[in-house]
Order: C-alpha cells, then sequence, then structure tokens
C-alpha cells in the first residue's frame, strides 16, 4: 500500500451509530484513491479509523449498518449483565477476530504506512491518551484501545489497560477531535469527517450534581462530561475558521437524522447512503483540496 495525500490529516468524529453516515463517507473516500497518510479518530471514529487503514469499505458499511441487528449487539439486559448497552466486549475483541461476524483484515491494516491515532480519557487524571503504531502490534492490542477510545461511561463498563481505566476519549480537551494529536505529529491541514451539522452546537451538560455522584471514585470523569460541551464548541469553532483559512476541509452532513444509539438497519442504511451521496457531491472539491 502506499500514501497518495502526504500533507494532510484525515480526522473521524465520533458519534456512535452517526458514523454509519462517516462510513459512507469513508467508502467514497477509498473508491477515489484519497488515501491520507495520518489518521485519527476517537469514540466511534476510531472505528471508522480502523476500517479506513484496513481499507475496507464493505466492513465500514457493516460495521454501522447491519451490525445493529445482530442479537450479541446489546441492549438493556446487556446493560444489566454489567456488558453495557452496547455489548463493548463482544463488539470490539471478538467480531474483529477471524471467521467471526465482523473479521478484520489485521495483515492489510498493518500494511498501510498510514500513521495512526486512537485516542482515549484516562479516568484517573482526566489526560488524553493517543495510542499509535507501537501501542497496536496485534490484533487484541488495537481492538481492546478502540474500545477503550468508544467506551461511554455508565453505559459501557469502562475498558482496562495494563491495569489502568480508560473511557470515551471524546470528553477530552478536543471535545472528540483529534486535532491535536494531529498538530502534535506535525500536521496543518486537516479533512474532518463530521456527524453532527452544520451550525450544531452542543447544550451545556444536564444534572451536574448526579454526574459527580455518580463518579466519585473517578472525579475526572464527571469534569469532563461536564466540560464536553464547551470543549466540543470551542474545537468546532476552531474548525472553522481553519475552514476559513484554507486549512481545513469539513464534511458536514447535510441532514443528521439519527441519535447515536439508532439500531433500526433500514434508517442506518438510509444515513450510510446519504454519507456516499454527499461524498459524491463534494468529491471534486475534496479532490482540489488534496490534489489528488
Amino acid at each position: 500500500m502506499t500514501s497518495t495525500v502526504t500533507d494532510t490529516a484525515l480526522i473521524f468524529e465520533g458519534g456512535g451509530m452517526r458514523a454509519a453516515y462517516s462510513s459512507g463517507v469513508l467508502a467514497v473516500l477509498l473508491e477515489a484513491g484519497i488515501h491520507c497518510d495520518w489518521v485519527g479518530g476517537i469514540s466511534a471514529g476510531s472505528s471508522c479509523t480502523v476500517n479506513y487503514v484496513a481499507r475496507d469499505a464493505e466492513r465500514a458499511e457493516r460495521s454501522f449498518v447491519d451490525f445493529a441487528a445482530h442479537p450479541e449487539f446489546g441492549d438493556w439486559r446487556t446493560w444489566l449483565a454489567g456488558k453495557g448497552v452496547f455489548n463493548a466486549e463482544w463488539i470490539y475483541e471478538q467480531t474483529s477476530l477471524p471467521h467471526q461476524v465482523l473479521p478484520l483484515d489485521f495483515d492489510a491494516f498493518t500494511g498501510n504506512p498510514a500513521q495512526v491515532r486512537i485516542g482515549g480519557f484516562r479516568c484517573s487524571d482526566g489526560e488524553m491518551v493517543y495510542w499509535g503504531r507501537d501501542d497496536l502490534a496485534d490484533m487484541p492490542a488495537l481492538m481492546k484501545r478502540v474500545r477503550a477510545s468508544s467506551t461511554m461511561p455508565l453505559l459501557m463498563p469502562l475498558t482496562t489497560i495494563d491495569g489502568v481505566d480508560y473511557c470515551d476519549g471524546a470528553l477530552g480537551p478536543t471535545g472528540g477531535f483529534a486535532l491535536d494529536a494531529a498538530r502534535a505529529d506535525g500536521y496543518d491541514r486537516f479533512i474532518v469527517v463530521m456527524t453532527r451539522e452544520r451550525g450544531y452546537r452542543k447544550p451545556p451538560a444536564r444534572f451536574p450534581v448526579a454526574h459527580r455522584a455518580l463518579f466519585r471514585r473517578y472525579p475526572a470523569v464527571a469534569r469532563g462530561i461536564l466540560q464536553r460541551p464547551a470543549n466540543y464548541n470551542r474545537t468546532v469553532d476552531e474548525l472553522l475558521e481553519l475552514e476559513r483559512a484554507g486549512r481545513a476541509y469539513l464534511v458536514f452532513p447535510d441532514l443528521m437524522p439519527i441519535r447515536n444509539s439508532e439500531r433500526r438497519v433500514p434508517v442506518l442504511r438510509s444515513v450510510f447512503q446519504a454519507g456516499r451521496a454527499q461524498a459524491e457531491r463534494e468529491l471534486p472539491a475534496i479532490r482540489r483540496f488534496v490534489g489528488v
């Protein structure tokens, strides 16, 4: 594999099942031969990162469309059993293995020369951790970190790596965008695949007292939840400024009709197709931006 874009970082926003839209965009980028040499994501964006780096558009679609209908995907019963509303260990650490429901071609993932960054939130102190190639040496290590990045507090059990608990990277200082990681690696041009419409701003978090009580053991998690709206909105404003300066191409959904917990496969497929259609319309502009 080779990269066709060497001066622009590709960033996938999270958003749970809203990443069905991102997966449609991802498929078009791959089909168009737009292969960035730096790819990063947080939460559901980490799954998109893996699928893009493995160059597997089919897996991207299945991950956020058909997969939702599987009886092991999770619901209130798995939550009561301590496995999460989304059955996290099964979703991330079992289904990617060979001969499982959603196998990942790990050789293709490792054969891609692109830098990779997957972001998780360290529960003990609120530090943002970005895992790269050195941390992703085998399938278990990779998918454990994708799970950690995607672990929504309360809805899913915390993910423990080397004795340290992690949860959703969206609680970090950028509110869910790996923009800081791309900059730290020397990039100043960005394609960002968003999962909210242009103009969206996250409202203030509700029930601060309840969050502080629920996360007495990890007050940094409570702070992350309460600070996320301000962090998210500040980063979106920064991305818009980069767009105006010609240093970012932002793919906002024309319409985002679903929540992050959507499970209806026909609805998810329509969102995936909408992402494809929009990316196809914008492809000439994306090509101009990256020079491909």
